[in-house]
């Protein structure tokens, strides 16, 4: 069986006027798939958590409304299928339909066939010594895009995309902070002193379009880890043009790596984000790849 699902706050609300549209294209198209747009999460999770496991999933939205559902897709084994319509949109450009006109996303999701996409998983511990567990489809972020993430969620409704990121991002560097970290890849000693960020990816982008690891893969069996060290205002800001087109990694403050399993210690505690969306503030996070964890329909 297959369900469209919609978020109705996606897009800052925009998402759902395309229920008209989508009722009326499903009823000439696909009258036996069901449209479902409610307005509460719990209300959402809890029809993926009615589902038999195996069914097709439309999800209609982006990167937040895919990480809030996520945990109930993995634990159902569903097929998801998904037409993009978010602010960040990530997910949609590593699974190839980004820019899709949404009935032909639409038709890809519902017809298309399935592969078996890795995702991460983050364990982590707040600053009052309690324990989350955080599932994410394109990243996990910790540190100052983290803040940028939070402070874009805040941005004004009018801005969208990635100028929406960038005005965040503008706005962070006047507020620029370091956190100590000590990071073990794998069971191995990296790094540990004053970063700017120490990011994991499974898809080539985010914020919105940025390709922080343009070489990431969605089903290779690992992560990857994008660290940066020590900047001043001046040094992250000249940064920013060679992050926008993927000329970041050749930097010498810049480290990239692919892992299955990281551990990050902070004592002060460092922000965290998972697909943009914004989780707390952790001591302690250890993130590891879900290989081949979640069945997608992508191009």
């Amino acid at each position: 069986m297959a369900l469209v699902l919609l978020n109705p706050h996606a897009q800052g609300g925009r998402a759902a006027r395309r229920i008209p549209a989508l009722q009326a294209w499903l009823t000439a198209h696909a009258p036996n798939t069901q449209l479902a747009a409610p307005e509460a999460l719990s209300d959402s999770v809890a029809l993926l958590q009615s589902l038999p496991e195996g069914s097709r999933v439309v999800v209609v939205g982006g990167d937040g409304t895919l990480n809030r559902w996520l945990p109930m897709l993995l634990a159902r084994r569903l097929t998801v299928g998904l037409v993009p319509m978010g602010s960040g949109n990530d997910s949609a450009r590593a699974w190839g339909v980004d820019g899709l006109p949404w009935a032909q996303a639409l038709t890809l999701a519902l017809q298309g066939p399935a592969q078996a996409i890795d995702t991460g998983l983050a364990h982590w511990c707040d600053l009052q010594g309690q324990t989350h567990e955080s599932p994410f489809l394109s990243s996990l972020t910790a540190g100052f895009d983290s803040a940028v993430g939070l402070r874009a969620l805040n941005g004004p409704s009018w801005l969208r995309g990635l100028p929406r990121y960038l005005w965040a991002t503008l706005h962070e560097l006047i507020h620029l902070r370091h956190w100590d970290l000590t990071l073990h890849s794998d069971g191995h000693f990296k790094h540990q002193g004053a970063c700017l960020f120490a990011s994991s990816l499974n898809t080539p982008t985010f914020g919105s379009g940025m390709p922080a690891v343009p070489h990431a893969q969605l089903a290779d069996g690992q992560l990857n880890a994008l660290l940066a060290g020590t900047f001043g205002r001046l040094g992250a800001l000249l940064m920013l043009p060679r992050l926008l087109i993927g000329q970041h990694l050749g930097h010498p403050r810049i480290g990239c790596w692919a892992y299955r399993q990281l551990d990050i210690a902070c004592t002060q505690g460092v922000p965290l984000a998972a697909d943009g969306e914004y989780l707390g503030e952790a001591q302690h996070v250890r993130i590891h790849c879900q290989a081949a964890s979640l069945l997608v329909v992508r191009r």
